[in-house]
């Protein structure tokens, strides 16, 4: 244990809790005791990659950190968080942060009712790329996203709608501020037990629109997400690290490095001629996963806000389950019809 520093743990060091590792073994203000999984010969190879030490059960890890960081599958969220808030310890989990609403529910209440920090890993949060533009998403009125991966066996123990889609519900329920009015969602299982590919229409009180689109089962990856509000049109490629923005201005712009404008309309006067400013943004500079865990520690050590907080992981799963639900009930009534 080092004072000045939070001590940290990981439990649960598959191919993402290894990450968690090596990632939170360059945190300057962090100071990693070690790793737990159920997995013994896949902790002590983790452990030995990264020189760290290896905890033979869950019990002794949270005895000698402050703070843990729980990748373990879904299913297990709920025990490992819940037992970690129990012994006072600050949680980062990753997402979704549980499997059912009603345990997030529980966590969330747990973790204010002891003033413990909760930081949940919705990652694209700090995808350089949305980082590069956010300032420019003001009032998006349509939303369109693409999330498609190859298969992996990896995170099928859940539907994509919780593996992947999650991601992009979090984001546009960040940059939307309105509640979800209606929602119509189909899915297909191909592969797995649960759905590989879905689709869901968000339609929000205030009139925006989203349209998302999740599969694991794709030929090629693409994870993309556009946005068109009043007077602009954005393009993020999270998969690249890239955007792209179209924004409608008033007068002829002369071109800078990575801009060019576009006139669209030379008649009247000077001052009221319009055009259609191109801005293309990167930044590659920057670890989102060591970003997120950076900034998890700063929240511990300054007493502040987790950057994305358990209520709001919550009413992504929320709104995660109602899809899977529209996803079962279209499901039914094509079922119906196939039976006539």
């Amino acid at each position: 244990m080092i004072k000045d520093k939070v001590n940290i743990g990981v439990v649960g060091v598959g191919h993402l809790g290894r990450w968690h590792v090596q990632q939170l073994k360059t945190i300057r203000d962090a100071n990693l005791v070690g790793v737990y999984d159920v997995d013994s010969q896949r902790a002590h190879q983790v452990a030995d990659e990264f020189d760290t030490h290896v905890f033979d059960s869950f019990d002794k890890l949270l005895r000698n950190c402050n703070a843990l960081s729980i990748v373990t599958p879904t299913t297990t969220h709920f025990e490992y968080a819940k037992k970690a808030l129990l012994n006072n310890k600050h949680i980062f989990i990753e997402k979704p942060i549980t499997e059912t609403v009603e345990q997030g529910n529980e966590i969330v209440d747990l973790a204010e009712k002891r003033n413990l920090k909760l930081q949940v890993g919705h990652i694209e949060r700090f995808n350089p790329a949305l980082l590069a533009v956010e300032e420019f998403i003001h009032y998006p009125l349509f939303i369109e996203s693409h999330r498609l991966s190859t298969f992996n066996p990896r995170g099928t123990d859940v539907a994509v709608v919780l593996d992947l889609m999650i991601h992009d519900i979090d984001l546009i329920l960040s940059f939307i501020k309105s509640p979800v009015k209606y929602i119509h969602a189909s899915g297909v299982s191909i592969i797995s037990r649960t759905e590989d590919i879905a689709n869901c229409r968000l339609e929000f009180e205030n009139g925006a629109v989203a349209n998302v689109t999740a599969s694991r089962i794709s030929t090629r990856k693409m994870r993309k997400m556009r946005f068109f509000q009043p007077n602009a049109y954005l393009s993020v490629d999270f998969l690249e690290g890239t955007s792209e923005v179209y924004q409608l201005v008033k007068g002829a712009l002369s071109k800078r490095d990575g801009q060019f404008t576009f006139p669209i309309d030379q008649k009247g006067d000077e001052k009221d001629q319009k055009s259609i400013q191109y801005s293309r943004y990167e930044k590659k500079d920057l670890n989102p996963l060591n970003y997120e865990l950076s900034l998890f520690i700063q929240s511990i050590l300054k007493d502040e806000t987790p950057a994305v907080t358990g209520k709001e992981a919550v009413r992504a799963l929320r709104i995660a389950r109602k899809i899977l639900k529209s996803i079962n009930k279209h499901a039914e009534t094509v079922k119906k019809h196939l039976d006539l």
